[in-house]
Order: structure tokens, then sequence, then C-alpha cells
């Protein structure tokens, strides 16, 4: 299974093979169509370190052919009769798409008229899949969207509280983003348990750049962080998170500021980069020892935010049997881990100082034995969660 992340200047990609897990090759192509482009390839299966060329890289389809070298020199082509599949990631599938879909010439069409409420990333999820239709179209290939885990809320968590014929009209509402993420990880904590994804409530924490938390109830997403956009929820590197809509018409009215202006504030310089110039927890964390009292405002926000999401779905789910931290903040910052459980006592949570403290590639557990949640560390894999899917719709299909 070939998998493709297609952003706007990059595509991401990984091949694995679905008969044992292994995972073959995985690259990064960047910054295409600006003078000098990068390819990064690293061809696990043939045991070789990674390579790294620079040129120019005008569009998609040069970097998917550029892709296709890198695996043909490992004798892993695009053409090879052993690829069963390419599968993509797509980030918003709205209503229609709440599962994986084989991709035709409908479905194209439904992910376009999708570009206004994914404007950023949607047109170059579609560009990725039209340019590698076109290089394979005897293959199958199939879209996962980011937004199918979250389409089993209930419409008391996916409405907003607004005149319900203005927001059908402009399809307004709570879709959720990270999906494949919170998908996959609810469902490994489970297994980290030892019991079914159908038996297990757990809150995930996705926390990177960007941030979402979910409520996962029986393997089902019943709420989730983020909205309409990736904006709303949790603070996050440059994305403010939860705020009073009324700021943007008072930033408009008394700060003279045009739409363009505030989405740009909001999405790009603010969250963790606004309060304190950083959006690198690392480099937050060291501040923070150091006495920087805007690194620790920042830091204090991001976890009395994250504290608030855990609180509250605890009561949303009523029975929490774990809460799983996951992504780049989330697997490796110890002190982000302890600082969100503090003070939870009370809810069932706690640390094993020890446990936090340790640091792996595998699932684990960080809660001291006999806690009544499980806190948990586990490593999200989006790209294998997308093959997966991709693996198990065209196994039915065919």
């Amino acid at each position: 299974m070939l998998v493709l992340n297609s952003g706007s200047s990059s595509v991401k990609y990984q091949l694995l093979d679905m008969g044992d897990g292994a995972r073959l090759a995985t690259g990064l192509i960047e910054r295409i169509g600006e003078r000098t482009s990068l390819v990064r390839h690293v061809p696990l299966a043939a045991g070789g370190g990674s390579r790294e060329r620079t040129g120019r890289i005008p569009d998609h389809e040069a970097a998917l052919k550029a892709m296709a070298e890198e695996l043909a020199e490992d004798g892993l082509g695009l053409d090879s009769p052993d690829l069963a599949a390419i599968g993509h990631r797509v980030v918003h599938g709205g209503l229609r798409f709440t599962e994986p879909t084989l991709i035709d010439d409908a479905v194209c069409a439904e992910i376009e008229r999708l570009i206004p409420v994914a404007p950023l990333h949607n047109p170059a999820n579609l560009t990725g899949i039209r340019t590698a239709r076109a290089l394979r179209p005897d293959l199958p290939q199939v879209a996962v969207f980011d937004t199918a885990f979250h389409t089993t809320m209930p419409e008391a968590a996916a409405r907003y509280a607004i005149d319900v014929r203005t927001a059908d009209e402009h399809r307004v509402r709570r879709y959720g983003f990270h999906g494949t993420s919170h998908a996959y990880v609810s469902r490994e904590t489970a297994h980290l348990l030892g019991k079914a994804p159908e038996e297990v409530n757990v809150i995930v924490l996705h926390l990177g750049n960007g941030a979402s938390a979910s409520a996962v109830r029986g393997g089902k997403c019943v709420d989730t962080s983020m909205g309409l956009t990736p904006l709303e929820g949790l603070v996050m590197g440059t994305r403010s998170g939860d705020m009073d809509p009324a700021v943007i018409f008072h930033l408009m009215r008394v700060g003279g500021m045009s739409a363009d202006e505030i989405d740009t504030l909001l999405n790009k310089r603010s969250g963790l980069v606004g309060l304190c110039g950083d959006n690198d927890m690392r480099e937050i964390r060291r501040r923070v020892d150091e006495g920087d009292e805007e690194a620790k405002l920042a830091f204090d926000l991001y976890i009395h935010r994250l504290k608030k999401y855990i609180g509250a779905y605890c009561a949303v789910l009523g029975r929490v049997d774990a809460v799983a931290f996951t992504a780049g903040v989330g697997e490796n910052s110890a002190p982000v881990r302890e600082a969100a459980v503090q003070g939870l006592e009370g809810l069932g949570l706690a640390l094993d100082g020890a446990r936090n403290a340790a640091r792996g590639d595998a699932p684990r557990l960080i809660s001291p034995e006999g806690a009544r949640v499980a806190v948990a560390v586990v490593p999200t894999d989006e790209e294998r969660e997308i093959a997966t899917q991709t693996y198990a719709l065209v196994g039915k299909n065919n």
C-alpha cells in the first residue's frame, strides 16, 4: 500500500507491506514550485541510509514522478505488480464521507465542492489524487478523510447553537479533524489494556503543533475539540483555540482589521507563538526552567485549556477507562503530561513519575499500578491507519 499526504507545497509518502506490517520506505518532497525543492527518501526495506537531493520540482506531477524514481531505485517502483492500491489523506469529507471511499470522478467533484470549508487543505489533497490517478489509472485509489471518524458525534455535540437554516445553508457545524490519529490511538489504547475497542472509553489527546482532543465511547467518537475548522479547541502552536467570537467583531470595529488579517492572526500568530514567540514546546520548557514569565504564561494557559477538556470529556463519557497522549508533544513532553494530570486525582487520574519520565517508541502505561483510569502514551501512526483502511476497503471490493 502506498500512502500519500499531499500538501500545498509538499508530498509525504509511505510504502507499507500489509502482509507483515513492515514499513518499506518513507519520504518527503518539500518546497514544490519553488526555485529549489528537496527530496528526502528513506529506503527502510533496502536497509540503506536516507537519500537527499535538491533541484526544482515545479508541480505535484513532477513530485510524484520523483517519488516513483526513488522507489524504483529500491526495486519498489510505482509500476510494481505488488502495489495493490494508493491511499490518500483528505482533510475534509463533510457529512457525505463517513468511511474510506474508492475514488472516482464523482468523489473528486465532491471533495472539490468541500473546498470552501477546507480552503487550505482540500485543494492540495485533490491535486495529489488527480496526479496519482493520471499516473496509475488502473490502480484502486482510496480517500481516507480526517473528518470521517468524528461523523459519529451526536447532533448535540456536532451542532452550533445558531439559526438552523443558516447553519444548514452554509454547512456550518462541528466536523473535527485529526480523525485518523484519533481512530488509531483509541484502538491501540484498547489493545494496550487487553480489551476490544468496543469495551473501552478513551480520551485521546493529540498534541502536536496542531492539537485536538476527542471523547471516544466504545470505539466511536462522541465529541471532539476542533469544529468547523481546525481553529477551535485547545491552545496550539500558532492557533488560538477556543475564543469568544465577539473578539473578531471587536478587532474589526475597534482595531480596524480586515477578515483576512484576523484570519492570519488567529491561525498563524496566536497560540503559543502569540503568547511567547515560540511554538516549540521544548524551547518553551527551557525558558520556563530559566524563569521566563512569558513562556510560563504560555505553558500555564496551554495546560489550563487541556485540563478543561479532560474534565469536560470525563463528564461527556461518564466512565473513562484511559487517557492517551499522542503526537509530537503528547509523546515526547513528560512535563506536559505531568502538568495536565496534576490535580485531577479526584477523576481517577495519576502518573507514575518514573514511567512518565521514561522514553520509548512503543505504547506504554504511565499511570501507577491499579490506577482507576489508565494514562497512556500511544505513538500515533496516521499513515498506517490510512493504509489499513485502504487495504480493508480494497479487499472488500476484490
